[in-house]
């Protein structure tokens, strides 16, 4: 495709890559589902974390992020429902592995994992940095736009499908009861220190 700056696609690979692959609510989500439910039943959740991030990358692209300069205010308030979420999550994983098998319990649809994006802080922290330095303003808004998008879309579920399989191989192991409370209790935990972490942050 004409008009590619082939050293700024292999930034943009980069930055996706790194900021995908490292933790945050995303991943601990990703790790927890593919924990109780396998790497398979975990993919509708990868695929609405990248279509969400797309949908919230043409937004801010668009201008959408200007809003949050603006009114720091929302940012802060959607920062609060993040945080409460993950801390709901938290509590809800304590014992979870207990019904692993229950019929009632599901992993979170790529609808819902979509829409978790728009309370997720570092997903709006990566779509604003991608936005900044890789949208080319000299040349075509919505090509610049389908350029950066095709990479997330293409990235980003392979940053976050480490934490699924990860996983899903420990999921191999927590019939033993005293691993299984302390994979509970770990991954509560951390999720608990990545809702401090984003409270905390200023």
């Amino acid at each position: 495709m004409p008009g590619i700056d082939l050293n700024l696609i292999f930034a943009l690979i980069t930055f996706y890559f790194v900021m995908y692959v490292t933790p945050g609510p995303n991943n601990s989500m990703v790790l927890a589902s593919g924990l109780k439910f396998g790497f398979m039943k975990t993919i509708p959740h990868m695929i609405g974390i990248t279509l969400g991030h797309i949908l919230q990358l043409t937004l801010v692209c668009l201008g959408f992020g200007k809003i949050f300069q603006t009114y720091p205010e929302i940012q802060i308030v959607l920062k609060f429902i993040c945080v409460l979420y993950l801390l709901y999550l938290s509590y809800q994983l304590i014992g979870a592995f207990e019904g692993i098998k229950n019929e009632k319990a599901r992993p979170l649809k790529f609808i819902e994992a979509a829409l978790f994006q728009l309370f997720n802080p570092k997903a709006w922290t990566i779509s604003t940095a991608a936005a900044s330095g890789f949208l080319k303003t000299d040349s075509d808004l919505f090509i610049s736009i389908f350029v950066i998008a095709t990479i997330a879309l293409i990235i980003c579920p392979l940053s976050i499908a480490p934490w699924a399989v990860f996983g899903s191989l420990i999921r191999r192991h927590i019939q033993n009861k005293k691993l299984r409370t302390f994979v509970e209790y770990l991954l509560a935990t951390l999720l608990f220190a990545t809702a401090l972490f984003i409270l905390l942050e200023t």
